[in-house]
């Protein structure tokens, strides 16, 4: 089943209007290494981890646990 033009299109317009992107850069060779996590983790997928990463620490932090 292949996906039309215009599914592309609304598809990409959803994204762009409902998310901001990100640009992670890590050491070459620890992407496999955090992929590797994730994917017994999260289900494989390595933006769910990010996103768990993120609020977890952000909780963390405004809970006063690991403050400096």
């Amino acid at each position: 089943m292949s996906i039309s033009k215009a599914q592309q299109r609304a598809a990409a317009n959803y994204v762009k209007k409902s998310y901001d992107r990100i640009e992670v850069k890590v050491t070459k060779g620890r992407k496999e290494i955090i992929q590797a996590h994730a994917n017994k983790k999260d289900g494989g997928s390595l933006n769910a981890f990010i996103n768990r990463a993120i609020n977890e620490t952000m909780e963390r932090d405004s809970s006063g646990e690991g403050a400096e």
